[in-house]
């Protein structure tokens, strides 16, 4: 069966919070009709979470805002027949729905897997889950970071476990949910695919190298800031002259010997301490001590310029008034007028894709 093109598709979103919505976003910004159909009197709990400043409860909030972009929202109540029969009229041209209830929630609805093949064969279902499809047990991002490892390897060494500040997690899951589906409407059958993503396995497919490093050296990572446990200099914090800081990913000896040729400090590229990256890895205080004083002597203007003109990876360390003051971050913003409210989110589409005739 000849897959459809991304414009032909027609995707119900029945879910709610991050995850499962910004895979109906990433299907709406590449030109698919994306319906989200929400509770008449809860809709959906992110519209509740708000930022001080946004009082307005007419108005989407931030939160809601960044993963429900050129969608099309209806109000129904799956437990009124009426409602229902509306979703089922819906559904006979749709080509896969989003959701991610709780177990039972799907059953009692009469949204489970079943019960819409029954209604549109060759349907294609995504479903986000928090600990897998046999548990009810609740999912929020913080408590997956939490049972997954994220916590305990982040922050600073005196500090508690710390969260991300992003939901992680659930942009991990999103991903592996688009790229299922992707898949799924490749391959696509005349009967009906499930495909399905945890939190979980999401969050734990995602510990990669931190993985290895335990499971193959018995390392379990402690919490080191921004230090890399492999890797040195990398991510050390250093403050240049005009107070802005910036940091470093010296992932090999080359860069090495160009950073302190730069500094003026030749000497520590065949210094024994320093000239290969395990020694500066056990060596790593000390070299810190030993750049920080000279970095402080140069603005960062100064010290971005030419190294990356060198091919070091330098970074200043920028907030995020600061981040969308670049063209390339600004390049990424998408704005939707709401009534009479202008919203903006970062697009879900990275990639770019180049036809070999252009």
């Amino acid at each position: 069966m000849q897959p459809k093109q991304i414009h032909e598709l027609k995707i119900l979103d029945l879910s709610t919070v991050l995850a499962g919505p910004s895979v109906g976003t990433f299907f709406a910004e590449l030109g698919a009709q994306v319906l989200k159909i929400e509770h008449p009197v809860f809709g959906d709990v992110t519209n509740s979470w708000r930022l001080p400043n946004e009082q307005n409860l007419s108005q989407q909030s931030a939160y809601y805002s960044s993963v429900n972009y050129q969608k099309e929202k209806r109000k129904l109540n799956f437990q009124d027949p009426k409602d229902y029969s509306i979703f089922l009229k819906e559904l006979a041209d749709t080509d896969i729905v989003l959701m991610n209830f709780k177990k039972g929630d799907d059953v009692k609805l009469k949204l489970d897997e079943q019960t819409l093949w029954e209604h549109k064969p060759g349907l294609i279902i995504g479903k986000i889950t928090g600990f897998g499809s046999d548990t009810d047990r609740i999912a929020y991002d913080l408590i997956l970071q939490a049972e997954t490892g994220f916590m305990s390897m982040n922050g600073n060494p005196n500090s508690e476990p710390t969260k991300m500040p992003v939901a992680l997690i659930d942009v991990l899951a999103a991903h592996q949910l688009k790229e299922g589906l992707l898949l799924a409407l490749l391959q696509k059958q005349k009967y009906g695919q499930l495909v399905s993503v945890s939190l979980y396995d999401a969050a734990i497919c995602s510990l990669a190298n931190q993985a290895s490093n335990y499971l193959m050296a018995g390392h379990i990572p402690k919490r080191i800031g921004s230090l890399h446990p492999n890797i040195a200099p990398y991510g050390e914090i250093f403050r240049t002259k005009d107070a802005k800081q910036i940091t470093f990913a010296i992932g090999s000896d080359q860069h090495f010997e160009k950073l302190v040729n730069f500094l003026g400090l030749a000497e520590l590229a065949t210094d024994p301490q320093f000239s290969v990256n395990i020694e500066r890895v056990k060596n790593r205080t000390t070299l810190f001590d030993l750049l920080e004083p000279v970095i402080a002597q140069k603005t960062c203007s100064e010290i971005c310029s030419s190294l990356i003109e060198l091919n070091v990876p330098v970074a200043q360390i920028k907030a995020l008034d600061e981040v969308f003051t670049e063209d390339a971050a600004q390049k990424l913003v998408r704005s939707e007028q709401i009534g009479t409210q202008h919203t903006k989110r970062v697009t879900q589409i990275a990639f770019q894709i180049h036809d070999s005739n252009t």
